[in-house]
């Protein structure tokens, strides 16, 4: 059992190899250092001042939940690279897997020509998905291409204009992901217009199911022209919100009566999590569109959008990419799909619990600004009673060695890797509550 969890985690020369016996976190210099400094001011010099940037975090290397930053410090990771590295840092097994292919081919386009891995890698991801029937499978570099890909995929399937979004929801930054994307009004702003076509509802409950129904499809849109309707299965960069029981159900029941396409967005949410492969198990619903990034491939570039074959009814030529699914990330993603089987998805829903639970026991009814705790499996948001409390809690975490993110208006997200083990959740949870302390005491 030792070796199996070993095998899974990457635990066996794992967390404690980086470390090299020493705590976690362990800080040995202030918070930034002195290199993370120098680095940062390299950085205000020659990179687009677009990227924003959590906190003054300059990593150096990685292992397991253990991050150690350019000047020795070792950080608790509970933000996975925004949900990305979910086998932890460095997994052997994918580390493994992709050197092996790097010492075989590092590029041949698949858009132009026939690449085993990319096959492979296609037949997995069908065989994994949520979505009815038989699927095909389209390979990207990333969650805002592939949800790009949907979009075009719906509107040519369907031969309709028009699509629906929710409020609060992020979809990526390319044009028709970020007219999708209504979590900011900042990632609109001074880029306009925005693509034509799409419509958004109130997000996770019955009222928005009524909006949808009793508004757009009576006053704005008509229902036979509505290719799709694109949705998180819980809001991600939105605040890791939950809906309703009985909303996305409700969606899957508004599609099937006017022949729109139910796109779920799982770029987050996806490749175990919440506890399941995809979020929208938890309610049964099967959408007829899959999109996937972040966690599949551990940290290489992949996305993929995964459908009901009839849909792909488009001619050669109609969508294409040059990088996308490249043999490197493919043989990561192939690592990280027998990981997740072999155990991870279910550590995933253990920790969870064991996360929320500790959460809600030590913060909830004991400190006033803090809201609710809330998510499913390693999708956790802690709500805070203000933007600043939340952005000042993150701040404090990140001071004492443990890394997290802000999440939606005034939430905080806790995403570690799925091979997270019970210690490193109870200290996680010690050194929140301490930031959470610091912030209440300050306030007053």
């Amino acid at each position: 059992m030792t070796q199996l969890a070993d095998r899974l985690t990457g635990s066996g020369a794992g967390d404690a190899r980086l470390g090299g016996g020493r705590p976690v976190p362990d800080l040995v210099t202030e918070i930034p250092g002195p290199k993370a400094r120098a680095l940062i001011a390299l950085d205000a010099r020659y990179t687009s001042p677009s990227l924003p940037r959590a906190y003054a975090m300059v990593p150096a290397r990685g292992d397991g939940l253990v991050v150690e930053d350019v000047d020795g410090n070792l950080f608790l990771d509970f933000a996975a690279g925004i949900a990305v590295t979910s086998t932890g840092h460095v997994h052997p097994e994918v580390v493994r897997a992709v050197q092996r292919q790097a010492e075989k081919l590092l590029h041949f386009s698949a858009s132009d020509f026939y690449l085993p891995i990319y096959v492979d890698v296609c037949r997995e991801l069908g065989r994994i998905s949520p979505t009815r029937g038989p699927n095909r499978a389209f390979l990207t570099n990333s969650g805002t291409e592939a949800i790009e890909v949907a979009l075009k995929l719906a509107r040519h399937a369907t031969g309709r204009p028009n699509v629906i979004a929710f409020f609060g929801a992020f979809h990526g930054r390319s044009y028709g992901a970020v007219t999708l994307t209504a979590s900011k009004a900042r990632y609109h702003a001074r880029f306009g217009p925005m693509l034509p076509g799409v419509f958004h509802a109130p997000y996770g409950t019955k009222e928005g199911l009524d909006f949808i129904t009793e508004q757009l499809f009576k006053r704005v849109v008509v229902p036979e022209e509505v290719a799709a309707i694109f949705v998180e299965p819980i809001l991600g960069e939105g605040g890791y919100v939950v809906p309703h029981d009985g909303f996305l159900p409700g969606l899957r029941e508004i599609c099937d009566r006017h022949g729109i396409l139910l796109v779920a967005d799982e770029v987050q949410t996806g490749a175990g999590r919440t506890g399941r492969m995809w979020a929208v198990e938890h309610w049964g619903v099967e959408p007829d569109i899959v999109v996937l990034a972040k966690g599949i491939a551990s940290g290489l570039p992949l996305g993929a959008m995964v459908g009901r074959a009839d849909l792909f009814d488009w001619t050669k030529g109609a969508h294409g990419s040059t990088y996308g699914g490249n043999p490197l990330a493919c043989a990561a993603a192939l690592a990280t799909i027998r990981l997740l089987e072999s155990g991870l998805i279910d550590n995933a829903a253990r920790m969870g619990d064991r996360l929320m639970g500790r959460l809600r026991e030590r913060l909830v009814g004991r400190y006033g600004v803090v809201r609710e705790v809330r998510g499913k499996g390693l999708m956790i948001g802690i709500a805070f009673d203000s933007h600043e409390h939340a952005a000042a809690v993150e701040q404090a975490s990140f001071q004492r060695g443990l890394l997290v993110l802000e999440a939606g208006d005034d939430a905080v997200r806790m995403c570690p890797a799925l091979s997270v083990d019970p210690e490193q959740v109870d200290v996680a949870v010690g050194i929140f509550e301490q930031a959470v302390a610091e912030v209440e005491h300050r306030a007053g």
